[in-house]
């Protein structure tokens, strides 16, 4: 009976069609259509000034690297925030979107949508999600959603990629699940 356990244990692991090697997607299959690329590893170090061009990892927008020692409240912002302090609330675990709309009358209709993921995002014990939205005349797209290390550029915001990016939050992030305020 021993000797039969393993082939029986294999056979039923055979049968519902998961081993080691093939470890769920995040979010589910459907998410595995969005590419959600790690970028390198960098630092968490602290800069002296919020203004310091030493903030961030280079890339744009920064998804990690250098930031100021304060952080943003998670809400929707209408004016720009300083880069180098949602790079600290990437470092807890937040998710930060970014929107760049010069054109007039911007696009409030593609912002809510940005509004509508951010209160899906993992709430903080006080029922704030940890997420904010602001927006960013630097972006290389009109639209990002970043995590730590973690970068999606869109021209149109895509709710599903970026639920999908949802469900890897706190994955990499140096200090995961801390709490935001409002």
């Amino acid at each position: 009976m021993l000797r039969a356990l393993p082939a029986l244990l294999l056979s039923l692991c055979l049968a519902c069609g998961s081993t080691s090697e093939d470890p769920p997607t995040p979010g589910g299959e459907h998410c595995a259509r969005f590419a959600f690329t790690l970028s390198d590893d960098s630092t968490a170090s602290h800069v002296s000034s919020c203004s310091s061009t030493a903030c961030g990892n280079g890339e744009n927008p920064p998804n990690s690297g250098p930031h100021c020692n304060t952080w943003l409240s998670c809400r929707g912002y209408t004016t720009e925030q300083p880069r180098c302090a949602w790079l600290h609330n990437l470092e807890h675990g937040h998710a930060v979107f970014l929107y760049n709309c010069p054109e007039e009358g911007g696009c409030p209709d593609e912002v809510a949508k940005l509004e509508a993921v951010r209160a899906q995002a993992t709430p903080t014990s006080n029922g704030i999600p940890r997420a904010l939205v602001a927006p960013d005349a630097q972006l290389p797209k009109r639209f990002a959603a970043l995590l730590w290390r973690r970068t999606y550029l869109m021209d149109t915001v895509d709710p599903e990629a970026l639920e999908c990016l949802l469900a890897l939050q706190d994955k990499d992030a140096p200090e995961p699940n801390l709490g935001c305020l409002p």
